[in-house]
């Protein structure tokens, strides 16, 4: 293999032909060339006005588009792009929002692969300390014969930074991507690692996003950083912002497994920005991980986080509390007023031991399956038993998709029949982000985000689009495909068996 390589190069703004420029240049130095199923997968979670730094730019993946076509010697077969936004939201609806549809017109021959409708094949995994012996990815990943990585330089609530290892969350459907997604979420995006490792990475660093993933706060970073390993790509991103890769779990992991390097002496960092100066760019950069009690003081909301099942793990960073830290964000941009409309409430995750301080009337929330309690709350003696069903019980080909229409239906009727109660449950490991919106849009008479008028036609023919798209391929008998096991992406699959 290849040495580990990382380049830095400055770039002040979303200018195409200086981004075609430096990312030529970059695979030119790397001797990379795009070959047969080119796939480039790009961060795309959320995006349009509302999400404006969330995502990778389609000003950036013009510029990458081009400079793939610059270095092609006539070996790409098929160039596509790839992604499965956030859930509940259908990719073809985020595709739109980021103006990637208009890449079309300079590009005729460009697919586009929405995740959340493909076949998804069956990736076998063979290595000590997996989470499942199984995980399904989307057809057109398992296939790629060359992969671009192509994510948004961000931070994140529950993985500290989301780099190009953390982008591989999108190469799930919903179905999928949820499963594991809780207090060894870090391990899960360890395991996604041995689907496919790219060949090529360039992140969107021109403006970065601090402190959060759906609604990030824009950070003017002025580059674009690109390399030919995950691992020690990660690493020097992580450097840049002054955080100990080795204290990010699935950088540490993947490391531990051989898939790169982590000392930056093991890594040739070169470009027109030396680490150094671009530290100097990133010095203040707020990074993720902020404890859900801490998240909220000073508002309505009291929050308690309490122990997940698990032996190793005190407070479950990838699951429930995060997601309610990127509800209230996602709330207050469509609705500035939301923390005053929200009335005092108290919402607990995990297991939690220590007294809920509750007034007569005030709503407790017990978020999750795993949500635990014995003890007095406003005076009153409540029990509240976990419902959690460990990961080694859940078979991934019976996984199921609910829906945004589904989940308003769910929780609107889990709300109205607990309209009464003072102590409710919602259920669900994890809750997700949109669950946890439409929770606190029942609670405090809120906007919902999803029924929004400026948003609410193109969501709709987007969302029936990708509805009757996943029907024809069901139909077909398309849902899932089987491939034998590969060593850590090395090997691709040479064909696929199709079955159910």
């Amino acid at each position: 293999m290849a040495r580990a390589s990382v380049i830095i190069r400055a770039c002040e703004t979303y200018d195409v032909p200086r981004i075609r420029t430096i990312v030529r240049e970059a695979l030119q130095h790397l001797g990379l060339r795009p070959r047969g199923r080119t796939l480039v997968k790009p961060n795309l979670v959320a995006s349009g006005p509302l999400f404006p730094h969330a995502y990778t730019r389609p000003e950036f993946m013009q510029g990458v588009l081009h400079a793939l076509a610059d270095v092609n010697d006539g070996e790409v077969t098929r160039l596509g792009i790839g992604e499965r936004c956030g859930i509940t939201v259908p990719t073809r609806y985020a595709f739109k929002n980021a103006g990637y549809y208009d890449l079309k017109k300079t590009f005729p021959s460009l697919l586009f692969h929405h995740f959340d409708e493909e076949t998804q094949v069956e990736i076998p995994l063979s290595h000590p300390d997996r989470l499942r012996d199984t995980l399904f990815t989307p057809r057109p990943v398992a296939e790629a014969d060359f992969f671009v990585n192509c994510p948004k330089f961000k931070a994140h609530p529950w993985t500290t930074v989301t780099f190009s290892m953390k982008n591989y969350i999108g190469i799930q459907d919903d179905r999928h991507r949820l499963i594991d997604h809780d207090h060894q979420l870090n391990a899960k995006v360890a395991d996604l690692q041995y689907i496919v490792q790219p060949q090529f990475i360039a992140i969107d660093a021109i403006t970065a996003g601090e402190g959060r993933m759906l609604t990030p706060i824009p950070f003017d970073l002025g580059l674009v950083i690109m390399g030919n390993n995950q691992v020690a790509f990660d690493a020097v991103c992580c450097h840049i912002i002054g955080q100990d890769p080795l204290e990010v779990e699935h950088i540490r992991l993947a490391h531990e497994r051989g898939f790169g390097p982590i000392r930056l002496d093991d890594i040739d960092i070169s470009g027109d920005v030396d680490l150094e100066a671009a530290q100097v760019r990133a010095e203040g950069f707020r990074k993720g991980l902020i404890r859900v009690e801490d998240y909220f003081a000073g508002t309505n909301i009291r929050a308690y986080g309490g122990r997940p099942p698990s032996e190793t793990h005190d407070y479950c960073w990838g699951g429930c509390p995060g997601a309610l830290e990127e509800a209230i964000e996602v709330l207050r941009v469509f609705d500035t007023t939301c923390d005053d409309k929200i009335p005092p409430v108290h919402i607990v995750f995990g297991e939690v031991d220590r007294p809920i301080d509750a007034k007569p009337g005030e709503k407790v929330v017990f978020m999750g399956d795993c949500a635990t309690y014995d003890g007095d709350i406003a005076g009153q003696s409540v029990q509240i038993r976990s419902r959690y069903v460990d990961r080694s019980a859940k078979n991934p080909t019976e996984a199921r998709h609910e829906d945004i229409f589904r989940k308003m239906l769910k929780v609107g009727a889990n709300m109205w029949w607990n309209r009464n109660k003072d102590v409710l449950v919602v259920k669900g490991c994890p809750v997700s982000v949109a669950e946890q919106v439409l929770t606190l849009v029942n609670l405090g008479g809120l906007k919902n985000p999803y029924l929004d008028p400026r948003l609410s036609v193109d969501f709709v023919n987007c969302y029936l689009s990708s509805q009757t798209k996943t029907a024809i391929r069901r139909m077909a008998g398309e849902r899932y495909n089987t491939v034998g096991p590969f060593d850590r992406g090395e090997a691709r699959p040479k064909a696929l068996t199709s079955g159910r």
